[in-house]
């Protein structure tokens, strides 16, 4: 006890004066944590205060915090990155001197730079042990160097938000579907969860009837729930199971999840209504990226993504003049991370290209002492993106069973031009889709978004070009697994599924 109270205080410490903060401190605290909900069954009081629960702050507080990090984090970047290092020294700009309402004379620090040249944003006063990538879907693959202390407090965080947040206990089991490219997420999600004593299984971006029958598989193992219990996934691969197993007539009794969390893309409301059907979990979409680690958001009940101010400074600016955002307008998560969370990649005013609408008015919800936005709407790829979102197109034709998932759509420039209503481009099952259109058509007008038509497609190379989602991402030699494991192992033939399947149910065990 005296330990892990220790350990907090040089942890809360090492913020209040922007110094290194020791992995160990972390690690215990999420090691005592652990260990408490083992011996009394939940987290006790004080686990309110753990790092990156949002607790309240009290906002004078939270102001001299945020003063004294971006000053510290400038600073560093200024002496220790070579981008950094040449930029305010062109500029004639001191870090020491600058106060947050002199933090928009720091030019903002484009996606591009960082892709372009990463070892100009790595300090030289860091150790450089992992460069984690992201899985390129946007454009070219970022990468990110890291060093060995920031992993090690990254994998604490998420040990504690796995064991509060998801509820992980050591009975239970994780599996992660996602690309392996996608470095520090797969690291991040296997360390926690077995750190929390959970089972941990990779399945990769495979086939999604493979992944069905390895989701239904008894697992047999001691200690543990029957089934998998925790999916860890992007939107557009959920998509695809939910495609599958409605076709297929799986049915949330065939599984054992008990949570959904999803990522790296935007989860539609009518996804998310069936991915819960269909396996009976509930399905969770918190905002976290490489780039940007360890801040994040979360999702409140009213809907609103809540950015903590603990790991880092957030703003929303408009993506064409770099000016805040006004209530109620859409602008880009424009994030910096904090030293001392980040010792190696330093990132000032850092445009993530990811687009949120502000508040109208200020929100009253259990998180309301935390900025907040609304839900990501899709990614900045020029005005056209603003006309109608990723989640407004989305939530339009998610709903729909006969658009297949992940759903195929392309917005173009409508008759009027730019500025005008956008043309929608959508891949269905078969036309004509007469019955579709109309239905449509009817919801886009009653939810007002801009879209002038609506054109539909029986044949995806008929169309414009359209996103790359993560579920094409796909990692075929995780297909087939050593089924040496014997009857019920991941990989061979599992049982039946616990309600009787119709003839349509996947065969056992199948792969693409």
């Amino acid at each position: 006890m005296f330990a892990t109270a220790l350990s907090q205080l040089r942890y809360g410490a090492a913020i209040l004066t922007n110094r290194r903060i020791r992995p160990n401190d972390l690690e215990r605290l999420a090691r005592d944590l652990v260990a408490t909900i083992a011996e009394f069954g939940e987290p006790g009081e004080d686990s309110a205060l753990l790092p990156g629960r949002a607790g309240h702050v009290d906002p004078q507080v939270r102001r001299e915090v945020a003063r004294r990090s971006l000053r510290a984090t400038a600073r560093a970047a200024a002496r220790h990155t070579a981008h950094y290092r040449r930029l305010f020294a062109e500029l004639d700009l001191d870090p020491a001197r600058l106060e947050p309402e002199d933090w928009s004379r720091v030019p903002v620090t484009p996606k591009q730079a960082l892709r372009a040249l990463p070892a100009a944003f790595v300090s030289d006063a860091a150790t450089p042990v992992l460069m984690a990538l992201t899985t390129g879907t946007s454009g070219t693959p970022t990468a990110v160097w890291f060093s060995r202390a920031e992993l090690e407090c990254a994998v604490a965080f998420s040990t504690i938000s796995a064991v509060l947040g998801l509820g992980l206990r050591p009975r239970h089991t994780v599996a992660y579907a996602g690309c392996s490219r996608a470095t520090l997420p797969l690291v991040n999600a296997e360390e926690s969860a077995t750190r929390a004593g959970a089972g941990f299984v990779q399945f990769g971006t495979v086939g999604p009837a493979v992944a069905l029958d390895r989701l239904a598989a008894p697992l047999g193992l001691p200690g543990k729930d029957p089934q998998i219990t925790h999916l860890t996934t992007s939107a557009s691969y959920l998509a695809a199971l939910v495609q599958e197993a409605e076709q297929r007539k799986w049915r949330s009794a065939d599984f054992g999840l008990r949570s959904i969390s999803v990522g790296g893309e935007v989860l539609s409301a009518p996804l998310r209504r069936r991915a819960e059907e269909v396996f009976g979990a509930t399905a969770t979409s918190a905002y976290l990226m490489t780039e940007i680690l360890p801040s994040g958001a979360t999702p409140c009940t009213r809907g609103h993504l809540h950015h903590t101010t603990e790991f880092g400074h957030l703003e929303v600016l408009d993506p064409l003049t770099w000016e805040p955002t006004a209530p109620g307008a859409t602008g880009t998560v424009v994030h910096t991370p904090y030293v001392p969370y980040r010792d190696c990649t330093l990132l000032l005013r850092y445009a993530t290209g990811d687009l949120v609408r502000l508040p109208a008015e200020p929100p009253t919800c259990e998180l309301a002492h935390l900025p907040a936005t609304s839900e990501i709407l899709g990614r900045w790829n020029g005005p056209l993106s603003r006309t109608v979102t990723t989640r407004e197109v989305l939530d339009l034709v998610e709903a729909e069973p006969e658009v297949p998932l992940p759903a195929r759509h392309a917005l173009t420039e409508g008759p009027d031009g730019p500025g005008g209503p956008a043309r929608l481009h959508l891949l269905v099952d078969r036309l004509p889709a007469t019955a579709l259109r109309g239905r449509l058509e009817e919801r886009a007008h009653a939810a007002g978004l801009r879209l002038s038509d609506i054109v539909l497609y029986e044949d995806r190379a008929a169309m414009p070009p359209t996103a790359p989602l993560r579920a094409d991402l796909r990692e075929h030699t995780f297909d087939t697994l050593d089924t040496a494991g014997g009857p019920g192992a991941l990989g061979t033939p599992p049982a039946p599924p616990a309600s009787p399947a119709p003839s349509t149910a996947p065969a056992a065990g199948g792969t693409a």
